[in-house]
């Protein structure tokens, strides 16, 4: 809430009309200034970073004129960005690098789209003889637990259009993306002294490691790529006495999606039939869809962001996002909102970087999708 407030905040003193709401919603509203009839775009970033590694105290380390090699991230000794490892960085050589210490997640998932839209927002209100059509500004919080829009007043924003910029690599134009769902299972157990246990114990950790060997091995997100799908275990806590384990179940293809879902439902049958009904307690929800659906029948917006791509000097790679985006919830609620690059990399980790000239790019990308759809 803190950073909504700035942001709210900063938008003001550019002179833009923008407000934040009781739930965390900052819009942003600039009006036309042409004659002509243009639809209101919207662009869209989420404040929040993922749970998966600590985003307090955020150490970031700028290297400039990047000259390819090992780069020390230098809050934990021994620690290095390697393009051995991560062979993208070997793209942005000559470039400034920003990367964390080590010790935290960088936050460019979402912050680099956070400071895409306001670059471009300051150059607006900084250039008037800039034309444009309606321009709608959103930031959103709660995106990485996939409940980042669920109070967005898609009416009061008041675009036809939007655009989140959330994507990866500089370039990447997305506007499909996984249908995910959340599964979290409960195994009781039956805890007795070990030194009486024969035929008695049932240990919940090992029931549980059981469950999760029923699984397809191959379907594990260190082996997928593309348009597969995975289960991915993102926790497992227990005791002899109960365990629980969380997974989270992604495809592409929503009769895939359905496939999983009763797969690992068929897992938990398959235990309780072996150690007794109540064994395992399934919670399936699911958390969002494909948009492609929502958004290919509106394709002149996908074409529009591809010359806007082009026009800003990049190759526009239009590809499937291995992940959710806010975009994927609007555009089931009537505004389409495909994904653009917001230029990290290695996102969700202690691993992640951007190049500043990939946001400088994505910021140019902002201006020139307001500017085709004046001739669109």
């Amino acid at each position: 809430m803190n950073l909504l407030k700035l942001l709210c905040k900063e938008l003001n003193e550019l002179g833009v009309e923008a407000e934040l709401d009781e739930y965390g919603y900052v819009m942003g509203r600039i009006p036309s200034n042409v004659d002509a009839d243009v639809p209101a775009v919207g662009f869209i970033a989420h404040v929040d970073t993922a749970p998966d590694a600590s985003g307090e105290n955020v150490k970031a380390q700028i290297i400039k004129d990047y000259d390819g090699s090992d780069i020390a991230l230098k809050g934990v000794p021994g620690l290095f960005l390697k393009p051995s490892e991560f062979p993208e960085l070997l793209a942005h050589k000559g470039e400034t690098i920003i990367t964390t210490d080590g010790t935290t997640l960088l936050g460019a998932d979402d912050k680099a789209g956070v400071a895409e839209i306001m670059d471009a927002v300051q150059y607006i209100m900084a250039h008037p003889e800039f034309k444009h059509g309606p321009i709608r500004i959103g930031f959103t919080p709660d995106e990485e637990i996939g409940r980042g829009v669920v109070k967005f007043d898609v009416a009061k924003f008041g675009a036809e259009y939007a655009y989140t910029m959330d994507g990866g690599e500089v370039g990447e134009l997305e506007f499909e993306n996984f249908n995910a769902a959340s599964a979290k299972i409960h195994i009781q157990g039956r805890n007795v002294h070990p030194g009486y246990a024969k035929g008695k114990m049932r240990n919940a950790i090992l029931i549980g490691q059981e469950l999760n060997a029923l699984l397809p091995v191959d379907q594990r997100p260190e082996f997928t790529e593309g348009y597969e799908g995975f289960f991915h275990l993102i926790s497992f806590n227990g005791t002899v006495e109960e365990a629980d384990i969380a997974y989270i179940i992604r495809d592409h293809s929503r009769e895939l999606f359905e496939q999983k879902k009763a797969v690992i439902q068929q897992c938990v049958d398959f235990i309780n039939a072996r150690y007794g009904e109540g064994t395992a307690t399934l919670v399936l929800k699911d958390q969002y869809y494909n948009m492609r659906g929502q958004v290919e029948p509106h394709y002149q917006i996908i074409e529009i962001a591809m010359k806007a791509i082009s026009d800003a000097g990049v190759e526009p790679r239009v590809q499937p996002i291995r992940g959710g985006t806010d975009g994927a919830n609007l555009s089931f609620r009537g505004l389409p909102c495909p994904n653009i690059f917001a230029g990290g990399l290695n996102f969700h980790g202690k691993m992640e970087w951007v190049p500043l000239e990939s946001m400088q790019k994505a910021s140019h990308v902002i201006l020139n999708i307001l500017q085709g759809f004046l001739s669109a």
